[in-house]
């Protein structure tokens, strides 16, 4: 193959990689401006600029779609800390907050929730892809932050996880966003040594 020639699958690959990410974008953008029973795969081909077979050959519905703009947004501004130190779970859930209170994809995020809670695909879906992996980073974290004595939760840390992040989400779903000062009530509380 001649230099003249760069293998088909090499710029391939780019041109997919764009169309991708411009059906994330858009999805991400109509959720917003629309809410997610207006959002269509029509909708979305149509402002990402891509055919609907296009999306169609990658993802199955539009809850898939999102997942996958979740999963993008979250790896990019939630990550979970690898450290396990009292100010970094603090941190984390601070950014949590805000992340639903202020981020497009807060806002898919509590989308996928209320579509969760009655259609038993997109239940099984969002808890396999995105608050199962997310949820285990998250246990591990606290565990490993107890055995290094930061942190001495009072309840098992799954009751612990719920009792810090439940409220977190209420506030979203409510519109009445927690503080940081309200986090960090939480986190003095719940995991004070």
């Amino acid at each position: 193959m001649s230099a003249a020639n760069p293998p088909r699958a090499r710029s391939g690959n780019r041109r997919d990689e764009a169309a991708r990410l411009a059906v994330l974008h858009a999805a991400d953008d109509l959720l917003a401006e629309h809410g997610f029973a207006a959002l269509t795969i029509e909708a979305i081909a149509r402002e990402a600029g891509v055919a609907k077979q296009t999306i169609y050959r990658w993802w199955p519905s539009k809850v898939e779609i999102l997942l996958d703009t979740l999963i993008d947004d979250s790896s990019k501004c939630l990550a979970v800390p690898q450290s396990p130190t009292a100010a970094g779970i603090r941190g984390y859930l601070r950014a949590f907050a805000r992340f639903l209170a202020e981020n497009p994809a807060g806002k898919v995020f509590l989308a996928l929730l209320a579509q969760a809670q009655h259609d038993a695909a997109t239940a099984a879906s969002f808890q396999e892809r995105y608050l199962g992996p997310r949820r285990a980073a998250e246990r591990e974290l606290l565990a490993l932050a107890a055995e290094a004595g930061e942190i001495a939760p009072r309840l098992g840390v799954d009751a612990v996880l719920d009792a810090l992040l439940g409220p977190i989400v209420y506030g979203a779903l409510t519109g009445a966003a927690v503080s940081g000062e309200g986090v960090d009530a939480l986190v003095e509380e719940l995991l004070r040594p």
